[in-house]
């Protein structure tokens, strides 16, 4: 870009409020851009220079050449990135699908227990209404028994008074 091609004129907007002064952008002779406040009854002019930041652009031969090696290297580096990006993806999926297998194994693992430890919690249920239900009979019949050995001995005390 060169000086000639600055914008000779800058428009802005003006405010909603009313502003005495209006401010102008224009070129000086030797193409230096200046700011300007006029009044509209009085104008005062202000020249404040204004150097423009202007960077020429020459390309070189070599540049071209250089310019496309270096757009392969770029490319060739995304295609690698973006291989890097998939093979990583494809694993993080296989690790993740392994990471569910062993998930399902542990909880199919747990529920195998569980059904096992309520199959022996019955079982054990089972016995053990089954000795108490024994108990229970073994303790009536033993008392019976006192009983009856009780009577017995009454009457083998009362034989043995009554016979001379």
């Amino acid at each position: 870009m060169h000086h000639n091609e600055v914008i000779s004129q800058l428009h802005c907007r003006l405010p909603p409020f009313p502003n005495p002064y209006l401010p102008h952008f224009s070129l000086t002779q030797n193409n230096t851009p200046s700011f300007q406040f006029s009044k509209s009854s009085n104008p005062l002019s202000y020249q404040l220079p204004i150097t423009p930041q202007v960077q020429e652009f020459s390309p070189q031969p070599t540049c071209f050449s250089s310019y496309s090696t270096s757009d392969e290297a770029v490319e060739q580096q995304l295609s690698l990135i973006n291989e890097r990006k998939r093979r990583r993806m494809i694993s993080n999926r296989e690790s993740a699908r392994r990471s569910r297998m062993r998930k399902q194994k542990h909880l199919d693992e747990l529920w195998s227990q569980v059904m096992w430890l309520q199959n022996e919690n019955h079982q054990l249920l089972d016995k053990l209404n089954r000795a108490s239900e024994s108990h229970d009979r073994v303790v009536q019949e033993n008392s019976q028994l006192k009983e009856e050995a009780s009577e017995l001995r009454l009457v083998i005390t009362d034989m043995q008074l009554n016979s001379p």
